[in-house]
């Protein structure tokens, strides 16, 4: 069950960045619908920060919960640290 939840956590992480990277290939190859050249940047910038959003939650999964991971959290000296 463990396992399940986290890989879904992934999985719905990656697909949120996928259509994230889509939406600036996007601006970068057909920017018609945006007219001036500030509001693509700050599509963009928009679009980067929702990657970097989802790309963390992938990072915390990795980092803090996959079960090799979690030997350090519990270690006697390292959870006096924390």
């Amino acid at each position: 069950m463990r396992a399940n939840l986290l890989n879904a956590v992934k999985k719905h992480a990656e697909g949120h960045i996928a259509k994230h990277i889509a939406n600036i290939e996007v601006y970068l190859n057909n920017s018609v619908g945006i007219g001036e050249h500030n509001q693509i940047i700050e599509a963009i910038e928009e679009q980067l920060n929702e990657i970097a959003k989802y790309n963390d939650q992938i990072e915390m999964v990795d980092n803090y919960f996959l079960e090799d991971t979690l030997e350090w959290l519990y270690h006697p000296v390292l959870k006096s640290v924390n």
